[in-house]
């Protein structure tokens, strides 16, 4: 059976005053997706994360089966792989954002979302510090993939970020979570490297007379080289995958889906969500069984405590999904971890589930409150596609 997988990343929130006690999803006028929840089956996806709050790649490997702490996948290897880096055996990947600090506390975690920080990378790419290599290369606006590259090392390091980290705005350094000497060295030279580079980026041209100079790279997500079986192999289905992001991508790829490019796909709040709708009914008439297709925008506007503009934002979506009118087959409509508005933060509660083709129930419209009545119940993520959309 054909499967288009849609992904609206950070589609759950928090109840809104504003929206009389609604979600974003709940108070949009979503026409389409209303029809396809009474059409089909509603549940809950209990989001797999191991730190503080869900991250992005946790939660698509975990929708996709394959269990993050089990493979040691992290947002290092994805975002380092998809900017351009070669990780090889013994390199540990990063992941980095341009953010503005100032005396210790980080003040925006994404520079304002700059888009551009080419000059900056140039400025410390190639880093050395005590026989390590820094590789910095850009992962589109504020984001960068890093590989240091020498001997002695290990991912067994910490966040830099105190998002993700401790908590809280104050930087409180990177630290080994072991005793060998392999992470004392890599969280050390590490250190170093973020304290030379901020350096560097205060005094850069890019940043003066800047509110919200990009002056440091906060980080994420060690990891070493992984090695995932294949989606195809491991579920015996032709797969494709369509986004805008080079992170969601590189995720398809890691994955050993072939990834569609569409015009105009940019992962912002101009996406052309008709164009990678197009694109994936296309693909499955061409031959694939199942096509994951990336909306970003859901989860930025969350992040950025806009709920009315990704109120918004969802009703596009809706409209856009007429595309899918003559489709026949399974479409399911999730997330990979609810974004709360009002906290401005990726969080911890359930995501909406809507599976239409397999079956159905007494649900009316697509919702969180809803989806708690829904037959599908309350799913762990990694069991997704094997307990329900591949299920015989």
């Amino acid at each position: 059976m054909h499967t288009i997988f849609i992904v609206l990343d950070g589609l759950g929130d928090e109840n809104i005053p504003a929206f009389e006690n609604k979600t974003p999803l709940e108070a949009a006028e979503t026409p389409i997706l209303d029809a396809w929840a009474e059409e089909g089956e509603l549940g809950l996806l209990f989001p797999a994360f191991k730190g503080s709050l869900p991250t992005s790649e946790e939660g698509h490997f975990s929708l996709f089966g394959y269990d993050p702490q089990k493979y040691g996948l992290s947002r290092g290897i994805v975002t380092a792989t998809g900017s351009g880096i070669e990780v090889k055996e013994g390199d540990v990947a990063i992941r980095g954002n341009f953010s503005t600090v100032k005396d210790g506390e980080v003040v925006d975690r994404r520079a304002g979302r700059i888009k551009d920080a080419d000059d900056l990378i140039e400025s410390i790419d190639g880093t050395e510090i005590d026989g390590v290599k820094f590789i910095v290369k850009s992962a589109k606006e504020h984001r960068v993939g890093i590989v240091m590259r020498g001997e002695g090392l290990s991912a067994k390091i910490s966040d830099g970020d105190p998002h993700y980290g401790e908590g809280g705005s104050g930087l409180k350094g990177v630290k080994p979570l072991n005793e060998t000497e392999e992470a004392k060295k890599s969280a050390r030279v590490l250190n170093e490297f973020l304290e030379k580079t901020h350096k560097i980026l205060s005094d850069h041209d890019f940043n003066i007379g800047k509110e919200l100079p990009a002056n440091y790279i906060l980080t994420r997500g060690a990891s070493g080289v992984v090695d995932l079986p294949p989606f195809n192999e491991k579920y015996n289905k032709k797969s494709a995958c369509v986004a805008g992001k080079i992170l969601y991508k590189q995720i398809g790829n890691l994955l050993g889906m072939d990834v569609i490019e569409v015009d105009g796909a940019n992962g912002l709040t101009d996406t052309n969500l008709k164009g990678k709708f197009q694109a994936a009914r296309e693909a499955i008439l061409s031959g694939y069984d199942f096509v994951f297709v990336h909306v970003k925008a859901t989860d930025s506007l969350a992040e950025d405590g806009n709920f009315w503009a990704k109120k918004e934002f969802i009703e596009r979506i809706d409209r856009n999904l007429e595309v899918f009118s003559e489709f026949t087959g399974t479409i399911v409509v999730t997330s990979d971890h609810s974004t709360c508005s009002i906290m401005a933060s990726h969080c911890v509660e359930d995501i909406p589930l809507l599976v239409k083709g397999r079956g159905k129930d007494k649900t009316r419209y697509f919702g969180e409150k809803e989806c708690l009545r829904g037959a599908l119940g309350k799913i762990d993520q990694r069991k997704l596609l094997e307990n329900i959309i591949f299920k015989n």
